[in-house]
């Protein structure tokens, strides 16, 4: 059973490592072509490309606030690294294994454009609701919330499928009444 959890904590890894890499790969082919061009419309009147340094999160709120971005990411990365780890190998959880790669590669794209570039590189502009322009890792992380939000109402998880979070906190004697 170890050994099937690590292979699985090793595939959650490959996801990450192969969205990383995408996000990382369409950010740098946007900067090359896009940055001081005009947008390159793919769909008129639905959706373009542009170019757009982001210095906030999301919607681009909170502006400037790389150190708060920089250490929140750890801190998430963290807890999802230990939650993957602790993520059983049961087919019930190979979804929840997808998502934790998915959301960790989102979380690495933003958090390594932030410290390379100070700014999060965005290219993707859905003109026709007049989206806020975003970038691949800003898709993974929507796509797992959203599947996340449905998960939680409509999913096939109860609260007994997370017990294994409980455990340690029920080791800590300041837990305890």
């Amino acid at each position: 059973m170890e050994g099937k959890k690590k292979t699985l904590f090793f595939f959650d890894l490959c996801i990450a490592a192969l969205g990383l890499w995408l996000d990382q790969f369409t950010k740098n082919l946007a900067a090359a072509r896009l940055m001081g061009q005009p947008p390159v419309s793919l769909i008129p009147g639905v959706l373009e490309l542009r170019y757009l340094e982001n210095r906030g999160a999301a919607f681009g709120i909170l502006q400037n606030q790389k150190v708060l971005f920089v250490v929140l990411t750890a801190v998430v990365l963290a807890a999802l690294l230990i939650f993957l780890w602790k993520l059983p190998s049961a087919k019930h959880f190979f979804l929840l294994h997808l998502m934790g790669g998915f959301l960790a590669a989102g979380a690495l794209g933003n958090f390594l454009d932030r410290i390379r570039l100070d700014y999060v590189v965005d290219f993707i502009y859905i003109s026709l609701i007049d989206f806020p322009i975003f970038n691949v890792a800003d898709m993974y992380v929507s796509g797992v919330c959203v599947l996340g939000v449905i998960l939680i109402f409509l999913g096939p998880y109860q609260e007994k499928d997370f017990a294994f979070l409980k455990a340690p906190l029920e080791r800590l004697k300041f837990w305890r009444r």
